[in-house]
């Protein structure tokens, strides 16, 4: 068998032409023999006449219809219609030239020739195909296609062709496919998965359905999960669209299927008003969020877009990417990458002054909590003088929008790094009553799915080492939101900016990150159980680690209770407290002085009376020392 499967594509269509051969000559002398009882007749010249004409007829009939051309071990059963169609030509044929030149073949002889060469000419290429498929069977992994769409038969297409996976059947939840075949596969409904996924031991299960609704694609991806089989899924259209990715890849389930709920589209207008045709400029341009930023600014078609960004790598990294991007995209736009760090007045000054800048984005951030609270001091100049710095120079030089990227953690913080952040929006509120010239506002959401640092990237990888899963408390609970859809939000909410503006970014309902951690074992074909659950059985363990430094069981997105709704659905405003510049300058300037010095207490205690709401929870205070020990791989 491994010698046939060897042989060149040539070698294989003679094969076939001169085993059609034998087989069509066999079951015409066959017939004869059933019709007589009797083989007296294989002397007489005109039975070989009449199987001689008929013989390059049939064969010349089957390579005109392609039936040559189909590769036998992926064979389907509308290759035995093809079969039969040509053997009920060949039949008549020999019927008409039998009679019609006396060649002394009885009427009753064509139609069981024809019985006889659909056994055999069909039967051999089923019976090859069966044996092909046991002898590649060896070593691939069973599978199940879930789609039966366009992504789902070029996915099976991909997967016979290689020599990783052996596609079983098609599931698909459209009962008018069911019982059809693709590439020889037949497409099953979900209710018959589990018999299927029982006698064959499939192990993994593909999601080709990359239009489908993300609540859809969930829906499927927990049902497959709960059979006990690892999940994996095709790309997402954006990335087959920008070539990015093709349909045959393979990749992990993603974090927006895991968590994401249906995007709201979003509004043209806001979209454009603050880029199209202007020069943008994004701070923090390599990050998750400022490089998602940058993604979507360019395909609004600004006439130029800034690339501000300290790290030289991650520079690099969106830049060569938007150049590709730039490529396929209707618009012209200029790209100017820009190494400089957010607390250089001078640099920042320059950049926006040489280019003109018109909207701003500030993205640029220190946002991992257990970091902060290590490293207070940078925390408090990145996060805090860096977003001053920026906005004085978007004033300085008259640019009309400047937008800072907050967070969730800004509200009640019980983290130096949420503290941070709710001081840098208190500075865009304060100069926001005094800067006529420029729109400022600040954009608050939740976790962001996939960015660095996220809880699921850990937990994928913990589940690659054989485990444990770390999670800090089994009630945590997290906000989450896809990067491109947060990232055009904010877009849209800049546009609406009046001036001062704090917008809050609906982001659904929160997830359990213990729910989280066991689905995605699930979603790995393991069984998670609980460290220290005496009667819990599984293939993975989740150890609960205790809540680190700053962290909080629950997070929200409003301090007080007057969240506004907005022109657009999912984004909402808020009019929350802060101090006006008199009292602010001179806190800021003693705050500087304390961060200068490593005063970590003064810094505290200044961060208390701006009235950031700033409050460490007992026995997590970083300056105080009583702060627990932190897990390197406790990292959320």
């Amino acid at each position: 068998m491994a010698r046939l499967l060897s042989l060149s594509r040539l070698n294989k269509r003679i094969l076939q032409v001169a085993a059609d051969c034998v087989l069509l000559v066999g079951s015409f002398i066959l017939a004869m023999g059933l019709r007589y009882d009797s083989f007296f007749f294989l002397p007489d010249p005109r039975i070989w006449i009449a199987i001689g004409m008929t013989l390059p007829v049939t064969i010349l009939l089957f390579a005109v219809t392609g039936f040559y051309r189909a590769v036998i071990r992926y064979i389907s059963s509308r290759a035995f219609v093809t079969i039969a169609r040509g053997i009920a030509v060949s039949a008549v044929f020999l019927f008409v030239v039998s009679q019609g030149l006396s060649l002394g073949v009885p009427r009753s002889v064509p139609g069981i020739y024809a019985m006889l060469a659909l056994i055999s000419v069909g039967g051999l290429r089923f019976l090859l195909r069966e044996l092909f498929r046991r002898e590649l069977r060896q070593g691939l992994t069973p599978v199940l296609v879930y789609g039966a769409g366009t992504s789902g038969q070029q996915l099976v297409a991909s997967l016979l062709r290689g020599n990783d996976y052996l596609p079983l059947a098609i599931v698909d939840d459209n009962p008018a496919l069911h019982g059809n075949e693709v590439n020889g596969l037949r497409v099953i409904g979900p209710q018959d998965m589990p018999g299927l996924i029982e006698n064959f031991g499939v192990e993994l299960a593909l999601l080709a359905m990359p239009r489908a609704q993300r609540s859809r694609r969930r829906e499927i991806i927990e049902q497959l999960a709960e059979f006990g089989v690892r999940v994996r899924t095709v790309p997402n259209m954006d990335d087959i669209i920008t070539g990015r990715a093709s349909t045959s890849d393979i990749v992990d389930v993603s974090a927006e299927d895991l968590l994401g709920r249906d995007p709201v589209a979003p509004v043209p207008d806001l979209m454009s008003a603050n880029i199209r045709g202007k020069v943008v400029m994004v701070t923090g341009a390599g990050g998750s969020i400022g490089s998602e930023l940058c993604r979507q600014i360019l395909r609004e078609g600004p006439s130029d877009l800034i690339l501000f960004e300290h790290s030289e790598p991650a520079l690099y990294t969106i830049q060569m990417e938007l150049l590709a991007l730039t490529k396929v995209l209707p618009r012209p736009t200029r790209l100017h990458a820009v190494l400089g760090s957010v607390q250089s007045a001078r640099r920042l000054r320059d950049t926006m002054a040489q280019h003109n800048v018109g909207t701003v984005f500030h993205a640029a951030a220190y946002k991992h909590v257990p970091l902060v609270e290590d490293n207070i001091a940078e925390g408090m100049r990145n996060n805090v003088f860096g977003t001053k710095t920026v906005l004085e120079a978007a004033i300085a030089t008259q640019v009309q929008s400047f937008t800072l990227i907050s967070t969730d953690k800004a509200v009640r913080p019980t983290n130096i790094m949420g503290a941070s952040k709710r001081l840098a929006e208190m500075v865009c509120q304060a100069y926001a009553e005094t800067a006529s010239g420029t729109r400022i506002s600040m954009v608050r959401f939740g976790n962001v799915l996939g960015s660095s640092g996220s809880v699921i990237p850990l937990f994928r990888s913990q589940i690659e080492a054989g485990g444990p899963i770390t999670v800090t408390h089994p009630e945590i609970t997290r906000y989450f939101m896809s990067i491109p859809e947060a990232a055009q939000l904010v877009i849209q909410s800049s546009a609406m900016a009046q001036g001062g503006d704090v917008f809050l970014l609906d982001m659904g309902q929160p997830v359990r990150i213990l729910d989280l951690a066991q689905r995605m074992a699930s979603l790995s074909g393991l069984r998670p159980r609980l460290e220290g659950d005496p009667g819990g059985e599984g293939d993975i363990t989740i150890k609960i680690t205790g809540l680190r430094p700053g962290e909080k069981l629950y997070e929200e997105l409003l301090i007080g209770a007057d969240a506004r709704a907005t022109a657009h659905p999912k984004i909402m405003t808020a009019q929350e407290g802060f101090l006006p510049m008199p009292e602010l300058v001179p806190l800021l300037d003693a705050l500087d002085r304390a961060t200068a010095d490593e005063d970590l207490k003064t810094v505290q205690s200044l961060l208390r009376q701006a009235g950031t709401g700033y409050a460490p929870a007992p026995g997590t205070d970083p300056v105080a020392g009583d702060a627990a020990s932190l897990d390197p791989a406790d990292v959320a």
